[in-house]
């Protein structure tokens, strides 16, 4: 017997016939043996529809009350999903986050998840084996108020949830059969990943993948709860995200990853003087605007010694930055401030970088046969990201895919 942790995204649960399929997924794990507890997002479309509510309400709504109204989403579906099990003969209860509760920090619409209060569970596991059909996105404060973990917090909670109960496993069931090399729609021949380590998950989540929320990545690894990917519409045994020590034999690179939302700002003729750069980054921390790729180098010419400085941002917050770096080029007498939205971000990613050397030059040599230009360089000890015109993308990952032997056989 085990005990799982099972997560429903918004495609899985988009219908009543889906939620029935969900069911009979639990049920199979039920009829093993197994204690089960059961996370579930909103509907598909749901949360977008009741966002949109909130928005239409004035562009300064409460973020409490927004709290409020968002959360409904999950409301509906661990009932009827709970109603379904009982109907089915499978004994079970739904939980909203408050009731649990999950306890997050007084912060609304991007809360962090404190403690999870797991008692009443375990014990109606020992009582009965009661499948727990739990609310994901949603937590209390200290207030006593809703809150919400921000878009893509169901898998959080989820895995908060797996660590707190010391499950087995935690299985994420979503639209697709497990984490791949890149995205198929762009490279039909990507493969399916069996095994990949949390960092690597961590780094493709970071920088383009969409499969997994990088919190619950995170999480994960710090509490050593292994997560399935799987598709909760196909049968299959998906991917296992788990401990490097777990994956016998380490690939030099795991896969490309990519991210469209990307913008760069470049400065020209900073000051070059201690302090400069830590009042423009701390200014856009202020803003809560996060930035990425850094670029510094000395400008040409005469005269007081400057910089010039690019960086990105994502185009959702560039307006905010450009903003930000008009008032700082008045204050610091920036000679001037351009942006780019037509770039993009491409990775390779993967732990076998650690203990083996050429994985930049391939990069680096595959795109400058295709004649790509890269504009900045970022890494670290498992994955290199370049930052190359828009135009480029699919030729850029898709060859790079070729380039580190990723395809799959034809």
């Amino acid at each position: 017997m085990a005990r799982i942790v099972m997560k429903f995204g918004g495609t899985s649960v988009g219908s009543i016939e889906r939620i029935q399929n969900v069911a009979q997924l639990v049920k199979g794990e039920v009829d093993q043996g197994h204690e089960v507890a059961v996370c579930v997002s909103a509907m598909s479309g749901e949360t977008n529809r009741l966002v949109e509510l909130c928005r239409q309400t004035g562009p300064l709504f409460d973020l409490r009350e927004y709290d409020t109204v968002v959360a409904t989403g999950e409301q509906v579906t661990v009932g009827l999903l709970a109603m379904t099990l009982q109907s089915m003969g499978v004994d079970a209860r739904s939980w909203l986050g408050w009731q649990l509760p999950f306890r997050t920090e007084d912060v609304h619409a991007n809360a962090r998840i404190e403690k999870v209060d797991t008692a009443e569970i375990e014990r109606r596991f020992q009582e009965s084996r009661e499948v727990a059909v739990m609310a994901g996105f949603q937590g209390v404060s200290p207030r006593n108020r809703i809150t919400t973990l921000g878009r893509g917090g169901s898998d959080t909670s989820a895995v908060a949830l797996a660590a707190a109960l010391r499950a087995d496993r935690c299985d994420i069931y979503t639209d697709v059969d497990g984490v791949y090399t890149t995205d198929p729609r762009m490279v039909p021949r990507a493969k399916k990943i069996p095994f990949i380590s949390y960092d690597e998950m961590l780094e493709m989540a970071s920088l383009g993948a969409k499969v997994l929320q990088t919190r619950s990545v995170s999480l994960a690894k710090r509490h050593n709860v292994r997560l399935r990917v799987l598709s909760s519409l196909e049968p299959g045994e998906g991917s296992l995200i788990c401990s490097e020590e777990e994956i016998v034999e380490q690939d030099l690179v795991s896969g490309i990853a990519f991210s469209k939302d990307e913008a760069k700002i470049t400065l020209l003729g900073v000051p070059d003087k201690p302090g400069t750069s830590a009042l423009i980054f701390g200014r856009l921390g202020d803003a809560s605007i996060n930035v990425d790729m850094i670029v510094q180098s000395r400008s040409s010419g005469d005269g007081e010694p400057a910089t010039d400085m690019s960086f990105t941002v994502s185009r959702a917050d560039l307006a905010r930055a450009v903003a930000l770096m008009e008032e700082i080029k008045k204050e610091l007498d920036v000679a001037e401030v351009s942006f780019d939205e037509s770039v993009v971000k491409v990775s390779a990613i993967g732990v076998g970088m650690r203990t083996n050397s050429g994985v930049a030059r391939r990069m680096f040599e595959t795109l400058a046969g295709l004649n790509i230009n890269i504009q900045t360089i970022t890494t670290s000890e498992i994955k290199i990201s370049v930052l190359i015109d828009e135009k480029f993308i699919e030729l850029a990952v898709r060859a790079l895919h070729s380039a580190f032997e990723l395809d799959a056989a034809a």
